[in-house]
C-alpha cells in the first residue's frame, strides 16, 4: 500500500522492477540512475523524500539530458543525441506537464514586475518553479520589462 509520503519514489522503484521483468535495457538503465540519484538526495537530507523533492531530482536529471542532447547535436554525434533524447522521454513521464510559453506570458502579464531583471526574476521564479522551464520564464520576463 502506498502512503502519501514517498509515493513518487515507490512508483519509480516499481517501474524499475517492471523494466527488469520486461527486459527493457534503456528504461532499466535510466531508472537505476534515477533511483541512485534519489538515494543520494535522501542521504544528503537525512530523511525520506517528499514527492516535490523527487520531482526536483527528476527535473535535474531531465535537464542534464536536454543539455547533453544539445551538446551532442552541436558536436554532430546524432547517435549519442538520440540515446539521450530517449532517456529524456523516459524521465519526462515522471514530471508534471510544463506550462507553455503563452500560459507563462499570460500569468506574467498579470504581475506588476519591476523594471530591474533581477528583482523581477525574484518575484517570477518562485511562482513558476516546477511548473515552467526557467529559461522560458527568464526570456519572457526580459521581453516584458524591456517593453
Amino acid at each position: 500500500m502506498l502512503n502519501a509520503q514517498g509515493s513518487m519514489l515507490n512508483k519509480v522503484k516499481s517501474d524499475l522492477t517492471t523494466a527488469m521483468k520486461a527486459g527493457d535495457p534503456l528504461r532499466l538503465s535510466v531508472l537505476r540512475m534515477l533511483v541512485s540519484a534519489l538515494g543520494y538526495k535522501q542521504i544528503d537530507l537525512h530523511r525520506d523524500l517528499t514527492d516535490e523533492e523527487v520531482i526536483s531530482v527528476v527535473g535535474n536529471e531531465a535537464k542534464k539530458r536536454r543539455e547533453a542532447v544539445e551538446s551532442y547535436t552541436k558536436a554532430g554525434r546524432a547517435d549519442s543525441a538520440e540515446k539521450e533524447g530517449q532517456e529524456l522521454k523516459i524521465l519526462q513521464a515522471y514530471l508534471p506537464t510544463m506550462m507553455t510559453e503563452d500560459e507563462v506570458k499570460t500569468e506574467l502579464v498579470k504581475l506588476e514586475l519591476p523594471k530591474d531583471f533581477g528583482q523581477a526574476m525574484r518575484i517570477a521564479a518562485p511562482i513558476f518553479k516546477g511548473k515552467a522551464d526557467g529559461g522560458v520564464v527568464a526570456g519572457i520576463v526580459k521581453q516584458l520589462i524591456s517593453s
